[in-house]
């Protein structure tokens, strides 16, 4: 089994999906689209994936503001996770994504990418983030 990790935003989804371990979560893409209202390709290339990878789980980033509360971006995520529970019959689970930007920023400077070349990898790094997060805390919970 793998999970799937996504960085829903309103014009890119960023994917990462785990080893089938569930040890370690890796990028595999960036999904664009041209206006945040179109959804049609956006699912049927998640659901691709789903099938490419033997994926069961969906992990969504869920975007909460500092102060913990929820959004208009919170809301259009629940809405995108119920579409995404209809077209590939996953389970989507909410993943508190504060900050996994910032990180994925920061991860960028540190290994020396350019300030230009960043914009086409901090969704594929946040989806990384995001992912990563969930399964470490599978296994943290496993541990107990």
């Amino acid at each position: 089994m793998r999970i799937l990790g996504l960085d829903y935003g309103s014009k890119t989804v960023g994917t990462a999906v785990s080893d089938e371990l569930m040890l370690t979560a890796q990028g595999i893409g960036i999904i664009r689209r041209k206006s945040p209202d179109k959804l049609r390709r956006t699912l049927a290339e998640i659901e691709g994936l789903v099938e490419q990878y033997g994926v069961q789980t969906i992990v969504l980033g869920y975007p909460k503001n500092m102060n913990n509360t929820e959004g208009d971006r919170c809301a259009k995520t629940k809405e995108f996770r119920d579409m995404l529970v209809r077209r590939t019959g996953c389970e989507v689970v909410l993943w508190d994504e504060r900050l996994t930007t910032v990180a994925a920023e920061r991860a960028m400077t540190e290994a020396g990418i350019r300030r230009e070349d960043r914009r086409e990898y901090v969704d594929e790094i946040a989806a990384v983030l995001i992912l990563q997060g969930y399964l470490d805390y599978l296994r943290n919970q496993q541990e107990r």
